[in-house]
């Protein structure tokens, strides 16, 4: 859904007072540190993780062939933007600082397909990266959506 950043924002926005404060508004430093995350996010790691998905899960799905050399040159691509994720997390404990926020949870649905595909070893070859992801990932609230988070999946 194209609008589900914007979604998520209003919707911590909203409850920052019930619950995690995932975007540390009482703290502006912090919250600065959440926007500048998000971005990443959203602008250079979401961009080649998607194309990667879109190829090895949906062309297929749809009856198409994947193009291999798309999801080459993504993998190129995410692979630098996860060079930049394992330095800043060998100094943090997420992405934001030692805090779990926003800027974490927006990569849980493309990650969670990307560790299902044969490109995982971009997320497990990172130490730091890999114990993000564990972390992130394994979540109650995350393990929860995950549930339900079929693509790829067989179906009985």
């Amino acid at each position: 859904m194209a609008e589900s950043r914007a979604i998520s924002q209003y919707v911590a926005e909203k409850y920052k007072g019930k619950g995690s404060d995932l975007t540390r508004h009482e703290n502006h430093k912090e919250a600065a540190l959440v926007k500048v995350w998000l971005e990443v996010e959203s602008q250079r790691y979401n961009p080649p993780i998607h194309q990667i998905i879109v190829q090895f899960f949906l062309m297929p799905a749809m009856g198409q062939a994947s193009n291999q050399a798309v999801i080459d040159t993504n993998v190129e691509l995410l692979g630098k933007v996860l060079d930049v994720y394992e330095s800043r997390l060998s100094t943090t404990k997420y992405l934001a600082g030692d805090f779990y926020s926003l800027a974490d949870l927006h990569h849980l649905p493309y990650t969670h397909y990307l560790m299902k595909s044969p490109y995982a070893d971009l997320i497990n070859s990172r130490p730091h990266v890999a114990a993000w992801w564990e972390d992130i990932s394994s979540r109650p609230a995350s393990r929860k959506v995950r549930a339900n988070m079929i693509l790829g999946d067989k179906q009985d």
